[in-house]
């Protein structure tokens, strides 16, 4: 029944209520991740390295009410910058949704559990090296990673979609 559809796939992102649009976050701490961009080419380079209000555990910020205030290049992510944060890592939801692609597995609106992010390898929890405020700037390019914007092995697998049971039209063989 179509009333029955998930808002992310009833909705536009512009048209989600504020809890509807914060709940697509699944809470993975890729964004928050800093990244470089090669002065040369533009290309985006994330780091193991945290934004100063990252909870590495959590994945979550330390001060989301405030984070704007408190982190000069802390981007808020709206329906109407979506396309030109090109950053944003494969997994997002909201990329995912503008895309006009479903949830995974993974995400807690569709598991129901805050804890799969993790468990599937989506997530940043134990992989943040330290935060921006623990090591000079200058250091930051010694912490260059490639994981945050590839999709994680264990939620790679489940996203292939699941194949119907063979059933075979006569049995062969079988007395």
């Amino acid at each position: 029944m179509a009333d029955d559809a998930p808002f992310w796939k009833t909705k536009s992102l512009a048209d989600m209520t504020d809890g509807e649009w914060e709940s697509l976050c699944d809470g993975c701490g890729r964004c928050c991740l800093v990244k470089l961009e090669d002065e040369d080419d533009g290309a985006i380079h994330y780091t193991d390295i945290g934004c100063r209000l990252l909870d590495g555990e959590a994945c979550r910020c330390r001060d989301y009410a405030n984070r704007t205030a408190r982190v000069d290049d802390c981007v808020r992510l709206t329906a109407q910058n979506l396309a030109d944060l090109t950053w944003l890592p494969p997994t997002c939801a909201y990329r995912l949704v503008a895309a006009g692609h479903d949830l995974y597995w993974w995400h807690p609106l569709v598991s129901h559990d805050p804890e799969s992010v993790h468990a599937a390898g989506v997530s940043v929890r134990a992989r943040v090296s330290a935060d921006e405020d623990a090591l000079p700037e200058e250091q930051l390019g010694d912490h260059i990673v490639s994981w945050p914007g590839k999709w994680p092995k264990g939620a790679k697998a489940a996203m292939a979609p699941a194949r119907p049971p063979v059933r075979p039209k006569k049995r062969i063989g079988v007395p």
